[in-house]
């Protein structure tokens, strides 16, 4: 529609000539008419209020028919350069991302975020630092190395007889010709 030809001027003598179908709900000024006055109002002041209502209710339904023409001719524009609505919602939605990532709120939750990490990171190297050092210090006890020499003394008694020939254990394999693989646990 061309809306070239449309009067927009509010104080036109046209205005609200627009072809449009939106609707309105006029006031009855018969109904109108037939409410009782507000006490304390001179009926010339009541008629001066009437007055200016039917103005402003005038006003309105140009107003949007106005505001329909915009919007048709809108639509138009964004028909002819090719832009569809998902175009417009991407635009929208990309602004509003933007707008929230410069935002306060958002820039002291990033903050906010950054620094607990720094601090969590922080935090689990320190407890991994202090494991290595226990486990360190675990392997140093003296408990931990008369374990670790029964057990390689268990060891030894056990591939020793193996390499030595006198293996009287079954072989789990049910071949006594390979021996086990050497698994050093330690």
């Amino acid at each position: 529609m061309d809306s070239s030809g449309q009067d927009i001027n509010l104080n036109s003598p046209n205005k609200g000539l627009l072809s449009d179908s939106m609707t309105d709900v006029p006031v009855d000024t018969a109904v109108a008419a037939q409410t009782p006055a507000v006490e304390g109002l001179t009926e010339a002041e009541e008629e001066e209020l009437r007055a200016e209502l039917a103005k402003v209710e005038e006003e309105i339904v140009t107003l949007r028919q106005v505001l329909a023409a915009k919007e048709r001719h809108c639509a138009e524009l964004k028909r002819k350069l090719g832009l569809s609505a998902l175009e417009g919602l991407k635009q929208n939605l990309s602004r509003s991302w933007h707008d929230v990532q410069v935002s306060n709120a958002y820039k002291k939750t990033q903050e906010t975020l950054s620094q607990a990490g720094q601090k969590t990171s922080a935090a689990l190297s320190t407890v991994g630092s202090a494991i290595s050092r226990k486990l360190g210090d675990m392997r140093n006890s003296a408990t931990f190395k008369s374990f670790e020499d029964r057990v390689g003394t268990i060891k030894s008694k056990v591939v020793g007889g193996r390499e030595n020939g006198s293996d009287n254990l079954a072989s789990p394999t049910g071949s006594g010709a390979k021996p086990l693989p050497d698994h050093t646990p330690f």
